[in-house]
């Protein structure tokens, strides 16, 4: 899943593609590069982040979304509010990909229910401008037991919504109301969302963790546009889990080393053995 953001304030890449020609392009680079989905989001979800209006949003996702599935494109709208779910829907989008699993907007499961479109429902606790204060997680199991029986909750509400579970998707939400510690255990753990027995897609790609991860001597985090490789090393991890969608910026150097691995998994061929 090739991520296009189509914000003027994303933490990874921010105004890049804020105009409809340069996200489309973007869109159809990503395509080149091997992505199968493409994400369209227009509104900025990191910690600290500030809600534009609906209309805003729909005006930044909408003609994007359209160009690309006219061109074949498999299109995700990276979205929480029903609105811009409905209206990306009629553009063309086949995925509604909710970071708030329906607790931000409960409308949009509604609005999926009343679709074909695969839904993914991604743990959330709270909007970027106070989700760091909900990451407290001090019952049993800690974060992971949290973050699989609240998803649960979320896939309970989704059904009951209308939503066939053969359409859902969960995201574990790395960086969401999460400190670093508590997506290094949710990456260790993530046989105990297996157990809810959905697909799972994963976004890790340049994320703050990654960046405390790689400090400096003097304690800097590794800036942004400099974690790639620790992002690839950690694709080919969740590939190997066998998670339905990995998240990416870069998805060049990810389809590169998930070829890679797809080749040394392969049976000999006779002509290379002996």
């Amino acid at each position: 899943m090739g991520v296009v953001n189509v914000t003027p304030d994303s933490f990874s890449d921010g105004g890049q593609w804020a105009d409809t020609a340069s996200a489309v392009a973007r869109g159809g680079r990503l395509l080149a590069d091997g992505a199968d989905i493409i994400d369209v989001g227009g509104e900025s979800t990191r910690p600290g982040a500030t809600r534009p209006l609906a209309a805003e949003e729909l005006g930044r996702v909408v003609p994007v979304i359209e160009q690309l599935a006219a061109g074949g494109a498999v299109v995700s709208v990276d979205t929480m509010r029903a609105e811009v779910a409905r209206a990306a829907l009629a553009a063309g989008a086949r995925i509604v990909n909710d970071v708030s699993g329906g607790l931000a907007d409960p409308a949009i499961l509604g609005v999926v229910a009343d679709s074909d479109a695969t839904y993914v429902a991604m743990h959330w606790r709270a909007h970027g401008d106070r989700m760091q204060q909900h990451a407290v997680y001090d019952g049993p199991g800690g974060v992971v037991a949290a973050v699989r029986d609240e998803l649960a909750a979320r896939v309970e509400a989704a059904v009951a919504a209308g939503i066939g579970r053969e359409r859902l998707v969960l995201d574990p939400g790395l960086g969401f109301a999460k400190t670093a510690s508590h997506n290094w255990a949710l990456l260790r753990h993530l046989d105990a969302l297996d157990e809810l027995g959905l697909p799972l897609l994963v976004g890790a790609s340049r994320k703050s963790f990654l960046g405390t991860l790689l400090a400096g001597p003097d304690g800097t985090p590794r800036a942004v546009d400099d974690r790639e490789h620790a992002g690839v090393a950690l694709s080919m991890l969740l590939a190997q889990h066998g998670v339905w969608g990995i998240r990416v910026h870069d998805v060049r150097a990810t389809a590169d080393a998930l070829a890679v691995w797809e080749a040394m998994a392969e049976p000999d061929r006779p002509e290379e053995q002996g």
